[in-house]
């Protein structure tokens, strides 16, 4: 399979300008599709889905501020300022509507696009992420966050002294195998490294994440997007969970107790993958890219 290269702009936000990653369609004529990233991530993350894609749509895919290219934009974070800085890549494109999806934070972003831009996003897809849960009694915010990213959060206070240290930090990740290492996996990973050897360390603000997550975990707003959505969504769910664990995120019980709508959340299972595989893989990215791709009943085909 070809390897598909991005091109890179800048749209000018409150705070400065956000980075944006650009796979162009084959066609120009063809519609352009808005990619959020995970809370540590950045653009390149969908690196593989674009892959998947094959031209068939013009994927955009900024970094949010706080991370990577985007790192320099100024605060206040939090998911709405996303959604936001998200309705403002749309503006710079001069686009109507598109389709918006999210990865994990991402999700949570697209979502919240939707409901504070109404007719701005005509379908979204939901990668592992979008529906939330309450913190079990006693387990606080930092906790939480901890126990849920594990190495993606503790590696933002560490310093590597060379590139193929930090390769090696994500090959020792559980959710990380060989036979997920590709160059554009490889690419989305260096793209979050700043400094120079011997001193690279993550571009994530750590204010950013810190709360970007909280919001994630604990935000009326943002937990309460999925169930006020104005268009059709696809939740992709992974079998597995942030450090490969049995239990993922979701489950077909969880989701059922979540009492989504079904007639504008439709939930779509990802066997095999966790939370990182199924978008950063390729049989996740398939699957992304397929979703992204539907027609839902009624709607005219992108």
């Amino acid at each position: 399979m070809t390897r598909r290269h991005p091109q890179e702009f800048t749209v000018p936000v409150a705070g400065g300008d956000l980075a944006v990653l650009h796979w162009p369609a084959d066609d120009p004529t063809a519609p352009t599709v808005l990619a959020l990233h995970g809370i540590t991530a950045n653009g390149l993350a969908w690196g593989e889905v674009a892959e998947q894609l094959a031209g068939r749509v013009t994927l955009v895919a900024p970094d949010l501020r706080g991370r990577a290219a985007s790192r320099s934009v100024a605060a206040p974070y939090g998911l709405a300022r996303h959604a936001d800085d998200a309705a403002a890549v749309l503006d710079h494109l001069g686009l109507a509507d598109a389709v918006v999806a999210g990865h994990s934070m991402g999700a949570w972003v697209a979502a919240l696009t939707a409901v504070r831009h109404p007719g701005r996003v005509r379908r979204v897809v939901l990668v592992d992420g979008a529906v939330s849960f309450p913190l079990p009694e006693g387990v606080t915010e930092d906790d939480a966050l901890a126990a849920v990213l594990g190495p993606a959060l503790s590696r933002l206070g560490q310093e590597f002294p060379s590139r193929e240290a930090y390769r090696d930090f994500w090959r020792a990740h559980p959710a990380f195998g060989e036979d997920l290492w590709t160059a554009r996996l490889d690419a989305h990973l260096q793209r979050d490294l700043v400094g120079h050897e011997p001193e690279l360390r993550s571009s994530c603000v750590a204010e950013a994440v810190h709360i970007d997550g909280g919001q994630v975990l604990l935000d009326a707003e943002a937990a309460g997007a999925i169930r006020k959505l104005p268009c059709p969504a696809a939740l992709l769910w992974a079998e597995r969970g942030l450090l490969d664990q049995p239990q993922g995120m979701y489950d077909a019980d969880r989701l059922t107790a979540a009492a989504l709508d079904p007639a504008t959340v439709t939930t779509v299972a990802a066997p095999g993958t966790n939370h990182y595989t199924v978008l950063l893989g390729e049989r996740g990215a398939r699957t992304v890219a397929d979703l992204i791709l539907a027609e839902p009943p009624g709607a005219t085909r992108i």
